[in-house]
Formats: C-alpha cells, sequence, structure tokens
C-alpha cells in the first residue's frame, strides 16, 4: 500500500486535494528581487521535496515542474498557485471561522501582514524590511489558517520558520500559538549558511514583527522615531525640553515599511526632512498614504524647498527620488547645513537587494541582482564607502549623525572601511558614530522601560480606536516625567495625524505601569461592551524584548551585549504568564546572526483571566529587561529598579552595587 495514502486519512487538517485556480496577479504590486540561489543539484532536489511535503501525492509531477520554476526564477519557492485570489485585508474579527476568539484575532493578523498597502512585497509574503516574511510559502499559510479555524481554548499551535508542526495538547493558560523564525546553531548561524537554509525551505526571517504577525504598517515605527528626532534635538541641538525641531532639518534615507516612517515623525515633531528613495513606487505609495509631503526629482530641488520651509518655522516633509549619496554629497560640495542625520535602508541586507548602488536606476539594482550578483555587490560596496565619506565630512561641520540600528555601521565595516570601527580592527569596541539607542533611545527611554505598545482594534472600527485613544490619554500623567508629556501629547493628537494604515491600530511608547494600567482599561471597555476585542502586543525593539549589539542592546556596557540570555527569558517568561502569542526569531533589523528578539501578542476578551495575565506578564515583559539594563550598571536603570523594588513588593529585582572606577585603576595600572 502507498504510504501518501496512510499519511493523507492520518491528517484530518491538511491542504485540500483539489488544487486551486492559479492567481491572477496585479502588475502594478511590487514584487520581490530574485533572491540569491547557491544551492548545487542534491539541493535542488531536497528543496523541491521539502516544498512537496504539503501536496497531495497525486499532484506531485506537476507540482514539482511549478515549484522548480519559481526556485530557478525566484530563488525561493513561494508557492504561488496557493495563494488567495486579490488582495489580503485584515478584516473585521467577526468575519473569520475559528473556535476561539484568540485563533480568529491571530487570522487578522496575518492578513493585515499581507494587505497589498501595508506589506513590501505581497505575492512573495515579504511584510517589511526586505526580507521579513509572515511565513516561507502559501502553503504554510493556509495551513496555519486551518489550525486556527480548527483550534481550541486547550491546544497550542506550533510554528517553527514558517512551517505549522502541529496543534498540540496544552491547557487554558497556555499560548495559543509559538512561533519561532531562523533559530540556527551557533556553526551555522551565518550568511552563506542562512541563505542555503532559506532557499531550501527550512528557515524563515521574521524580521521583528512580521514573522510574529504583529506589524501594523510604517506606524508601528513612527512613535520610535518621533521620539527618536525630538531627544536627538534636544540632547544634540541645545533644544529646551519643551521645544519640538522648528527650523532644524533631518535628513535620511528609505520610505519601505519601517522607513516609511521618517517624514511623518518629522512633520509631528514639527521639523523639516528630506528622506532619500530610489523606488518611486514607495515614493507615490507615502505620498498616496499622506506620509510624506512633498516630490523632489533632484539635490538642488529638495534642499531649496527645505530651507524655505525652515526659514517661515513650517512643518514639512520631502520625498528625494534619488540615490543618498548624491543627496548628500550635494550638500557637502554645496556647504548645505543639516541638523539631524540617518539611515534606514535594509542595511541587514545590502548584497540582496536592501541598498542601492549610486550610478544605477532601481530597476538596473533589480536587474543587476538576477544576471550579476558580484557585480552587485562590488557597487554596493563602492557606494557604502561612499555614504561614509560624505556623513564624515558633514559631521565634521556640525552634523549630528546616529545610526538607525539598521547596520549600516557593519555594512560599511564589511565594506572596507575598517576606520569606522572604534579600534579600526573590528567591531568589538563599537563604531565611532552612535547608534541612535545608545545616546538616544536607551538612556531616555528603554532603560526606565518605555518602549512601543501596540494595540489593533479587532472590531477594524474606527471608532473603537478613537475611544482606545481617549482612553490611553487619560491613563497617563502628563507630570509624572518629561516621557509622559511627550507621550501624552503623542496620543492625544494620534487621530490626527492619521498614522493608521491597514487595519485600526496604534502606537504608544509606555512604562510598564502605563502599559499595565492601559491594558486594563482597555480589557474593562471591552467586558462593558463599549468596545470590540482588542489585541495588545509591541515591537520586539524594546526595552527587554531583543538582544543585539548593534541595536537594542548597544547601551549595555558590562560585555554582555552579545549574550542573548534576556530575549530568551522574555519569551519563556510570557509563555510562563500565559500571553496569547509567543515569538523568538534570529535577526531583526540587523541581519541573521546579529540578534535575537522575541515578541508577544495579547488578546483582549474582558476576563478576569485575561486581567490576571496582564498583571503577570506585562510587568515581567518589561521590567527584565529594566533589570537586565539595571546590572549592567545603567543609571537610569538602577533608579527605576530601586523604584521598583519600593513600591511593587511581590517582585524584587537584583541591584549592583557600583565600583570605584579609580580604585580600580590604580589597582591594575601596574599590569603588564
Amino acid at each position: 500500500m502507498d504510504i501518501n495514502y496512510d499519511i493523507s486519512k492520518a491528517m484530518t487538517i491538511k491542504l485540500d486535494n483539489e488544487l486551486p485556480e492559479y492567481p491572477k496577479f496585479k502588475k502594478d504590486i511590487r514584487r520581490a528581487p530574485k533572491r540569491e540561489l547557491t544551492l548545487n543539484k542534491h539541493e535542488i532536489k531536497l528543496a523541491l521535496k521539502n516544498a512537496l511535503r504539503y501536496i497531495p501525492k497525486e499532484h506531485h509531477e506537476m507540482m514539482a515542474k511549478e515549484f522548480l520554476n519559481e526556485l530557478m526564477e525566484k530563488g525561493r519557492i513561494y508557492g504561488y498557485r496557493f495563494r488567495p485570489e486579490g488582495n489580503i485585508k485584515g478584516k473585521p474579527i467577526n468575519e473569520y471561522r475559528g473556535n476561539i476568539i484568540e485563533a480568529k484575532a491571530f487570522q487578522v493578523m496575518i492578513d493585515n501582514n499581507l494587505d497589498f498597502d501595508v506589506a513590501l512585497y505581497p505575492y512573495e509574503l515579504v511584510t517589511y524590511g526586505e526580507t521579513g516574511q509572515v511565513c516561507q510559502n502559501w502553503m504554510q499559510y493556509r495551513l496555519i489558517k486551518k489550525y486556527l479555524e480548527v483550534m481550541t481554548d486547550e491546544q497550542t499551535l506550533v510554528v517553527e520558520s514558517g512551517h505549522p508542526l502541529g496543534l498540540f495538547k496544552s491547557h487554558k493558560m497556555a499560548p495559543r500559538v509559538i512561533i519561532t523564525n531562523a533559530l540556527m546553531i551557533g556553526l551555522f548561524d551565518d550568511q552563506e549558511n542562512w541563505i542555503k537554509a532559506q532557499a531550501l525551505g527550512v528557515a524563515n526571517y521574521g524580521q521583528m514583527t512580521a514573522g510574529g504577525w504583529m506589524y501594523i504598517g510604517p506606524q508601528g515605527i513612527v512613535h520610535g522615531t518621533f521620539n527618536t528626532l525630538l531627544n536627538a534635538g534636544r540632547l544634540k541641538l541645545g533644544i529646551d525640553s519643551d521645544k519640538d525641531l522648528k527650523g532644524k532639518l533631518f535628513v535620511s534615507s528609505g520610505l519601505g515599511g519601517m522607513s516609511g516612517a521618517q517624514p511623518k515623525a518629522a512633520e509631528i515633531a514639527n521639523g523639516v526632512a528630506i528622506v532619500a528613495e530610489v523606488d518611486y513606487s514607495r515614493i507615490e505609495t507615502r505620498h498616496d498614504q499622506g506620509w510624506v509631503g512633498k516630490i523632489a526629482k533632484s539635490p538642488e530641488e529638495a534642499f531649496k524647498t527645505a530651507k524655505e520651509a525652515q526659514k517661515n518655522n513650517e512643518t514639512l516633509s520631502i520625498a528625494f527620488h534619488g540615490n543618498i549619496v548624491d543627496l548628500l554629497e550635494y550638500a557637502v560640495e554645496n556647504n548645505v547645513h543639516i541638523d539631524l542625520l540617518s539611515d534606514q535602508t535594509s542595511c541587514h541586507a545590502p548584497y540582496d537587494g536592501g541598498y542601492c548602488p549610486i550610478g544605477i536606476t532601481f530597476e538596473e539594482r533589480t536587474s543587476l541582482l538576477s544576471s550579476n550578483k558580484n557585480k552587485f555587490k562590488t557597487l554596493v560596496n563602492e557606494t557604502l564607502i561612499r555614504h561614509f565619506n560624505a556623513i564624515k565630512k558633514l559631521v565634521e561641520k556640525g552634523t549630528y549623525f546616529f545610526d538607525y540600528g539598521n547596520s549600516f555601521m557593519k555594512a560599511v565595516f564589511d565594506a572596507g572601511a575598517k576606520e569606522i570601527s572604534k579600534n579600526g580592527k573590528d567591531t568589538s569596541e563599537g563604531f565611532i558614530f552612535p547608534s541612535y539607542v545608545e545616546d538616544i533611545m536607551g538612556p531616555m527611554l528603554f532603560d526606565y522601560g518605555y518602549g512601543p505598545f501596540r494595540w489593533v482594534c479587532l472590531s477594524g472600527s474606527k471608532e473603537d480606536l478613537i475611544k482606545t485613544d481617549k482612553a490611553a490619554m487619560n491613563c497617563i500623567n502628563p507630570d509624572r516625567r518629561g516621557q509622559d508629556r511627550d507621550n501624552w501629547v503623542w496620543i492625544r493628537d494620534a487621530e490626527k495625524n492619521n498614522l493608521v494604515v491597514g487595519t485600526q491600530a496604534r502606537i504608544l511608547y509606555q512604562d510598564a505601569l502605563g502599559r499595565m494600567t492601559i491594558a486594563l482599561k482597555f480589557n474593562e471597555m471591552v467586558k462593558n461592551g463599549e468596545i470590540g476585542p482588542v489585541m495588545i502586543g509591541r515591537d520586539h525593539h524594546d526595552t527587554g524584548g531583543t538582544d543585539s549589539p548593534y541595536r537594542e542592546t548597544a547601551n549595555i556596557k558590562d560585555g554582555s551585549n552579545i549574550m542573548a540570555d534576556m530575549a530568551t527569558q522574555c519569551y519563556a517568561g510570557n509563555a510562563a504568564r500565559g500571553m496569547s502569542l509567543i515569538a523568538l526569531h534570529n535577526g531583526g533589523g540587523v541581519g541573521i546572526g546579529k540578534s535575537i528578539n522575541g515578541g508577544f501578542g495579547l488578546v483582549l476578551d474582558g476576563s478576569e483571566r485575561v486581567d490576571n495575565i496582564i498583571k503577570m506578564a506585562i510587568p515581567w515583559d518589561v521590567m527584565g529587561g529594566v533589570a537586565r539594563r539595571a546590572w549592567a550598571r545603567n543609571e537610569n536603570s538602577i533608579n527605576t529598579s530601586i523604584e521598583y523594588n519600593i513600591n511593587y513588593t511581590e517582585n524584587h529585582i537584583t541591584i549592583p552595587y557600583i565600583s570605584d572606577d579609580e580604585m580600580i585603576d590604580t589597582l591594575i595600572n601596574d599590569i603588564k
């Protein structure tokens, strides 16, 4: 007897026996470039066998040909035939099938991540960051949906790098979904092995929130970018603590997923921004969505328009259609003063299309990626070094440059400019320019526990979002800290700033107390029927969610910034405390092998059970990170931990004694 017959009979949850019709593709939707394919013939055979595991045996001959064609043309097997027809949007929760509210909520989140208005390359399941995918292929998407439709509140779905391993018996307080992405063994945790594993169909790049199904469009980073720009102005430009960026110029690059938040954030901070982007379709998207104000076709036009706005103290954002290096070299040659300078291209994947060489169009970049990868790499390296040299000259003239955690400085180092590292040899001591976490976000926000708290109104109702905005504002005491005042103003103006792309969602930086208070209030509102159910979560780019020496843990100086204990403990602790969904990824926004990040999602259904989870899990999720930062001797985290130990006696944080530097220096001076 054919073993496949027994296998099919043994599964009640599986893809349909009848193949779906091949979907039509809209021509104006962005498509992912061909990915690097390094497989030999044996490995190509393995990739095909791996993809066919989802398909009933009677269709193997036909689908093997389709999969081989995709692999050779795209560098990956996406299973296009299994993509649902048309646009996929996050619908109101009641329009989904399922036995429990959590399972329906996850379907809202998955579909929102793949919306044409939200996703970078929706046909390739890429949500943002050039390579961040919900899952690897459309067979996985369909199978995950089938599992969610039958899940009960005493089962847990396990998803490993996009693959739904299965439903397993658990209990009502267990997570309903546990996700891991790209957790490679250390010996193989490098770009070469990663490229091969992805092509084989055994690894998925979840980015920070795509593979954890918690992405909410560019709004997901806009509050963090606003905080970064505002505090950079206060710390580096001498702006008073109650003032904004009026009259100041911010320049950066990237208008894709997360980077698309930059012009909007600068506008909310009342500054002037120029953001370079080589892909005109991304500029059109952000302009149509109201996330960037004007479009400039030349550096001269961009800076002239910006100067006029600065002179008149106007708020304005400008998208420059072109390469950031052209823009910066023009500024150097023409003595244009830039106040704040950064970069948000996808430099964690510079050779996969995340960074475009100077001198070629975006279309030529895409063609070269497929036809001559070695030449493309050479051009990328040359452009990165020119980019670096332009930044150095501008910094000498008074510009404040900060790395936005996109692995830009590491990419420059890898391109051959070793002088970007502090010791000129390796990256062990960091870089000559600060990461924004080192200088701004770390000491001003993360060390206190402030981070990117998010919520999604699962009803899809704008009225629900407005109600939650007002409730959150009423939970904040603007006189408590400067951060609270900024956050109170932020949420007060959130509706006016028109931040929603995709489903009805919001982001608001809050500390442990703030997140817990707001979550409890929302759950009470759900219980009372004032709003529909809500899903809360956060960006993994947070106080305790991610270990990454080039970004989230860049301001941890005790040597532990290379350890992944915090993110792993955060993930495990959230499982133990009953979060609805937990996720642990390798990579994030800085590239494979450079970070481990953990996230969560919690569905608020108005129950007492959820109240108890909020009280246990939210403080843990935040304060575990503050405690680790305190142990690294970060002053603001120490003070926050002292206050926490005094006020919250059910928990207790170990706080370090501080040694005397002069005493230690004296002691070790004679060491040869």
